[in-house]
């Protein structure tokens, strides 16, 4: 059972799939749009990705402020999961990405990637630290 991480930004969706025995997570792209709520293709993308992965299910960054406050962000990817919940039919699961970008650009940076090729690929290398701490909890809390 394949399982889509996705890090919703404002021009931007990074994209990783689990591997089929749900343990590690690999980034798949990131798919990005001109305008913030020109979405028909963004979600046109994210549905061929989960029948080329023969995905299950969604769990999608919800980015919550420091104080679990939930901001304009959050309100908007909250949004954006009942969309994908409704055009998929798949179960979406909201999971706390803060820090997930942070922690994308320090990994991309101790990795040498350039500066200026770090913005293609912080968005997909934080939807694997997304899906990666989802399938992570659930190893643990089944065992």
């Amino acid at each position: 059972m394949r399982i889509m991480g996705l890090d919703y930004g404002s021009k931007t969706v990074g994209v990783a799939v689990s591997d089929p025995m749900g343990i590690t997570a690999q980034a798949v792209e990131t798919i990005w749009r001109k305008e913030e709520n020109k979405l028909r293709k963004t979600c046109a993308r994210i549905e061929e990705i989960i029948r080329e992965y023969q995905v299950e299910s969604i769990v999608l960054g919800l980015p919550r402020h420091m104080n679990y406050d939930v901001g304009e962000r959050a309100e908007k990817a909250l949004e954006f999961g009942e969309m994908l919940r409704r055009r998929t039919g798949l179960e979406v699961v909201m999971w706390d990405e803060r820090l997930t970008t942070v922690e994308a650009e320090r990994t991309l940076k101790e990795s040498k990637v350039r500066r200026e090729d770090r913005k293609k690929y912080v968005d997909q290398i934080a939807a694997v630290f997304i899906l990666q701490g989802y399938l992570d909890a659930n190893t643990q809390t089944e065992r």
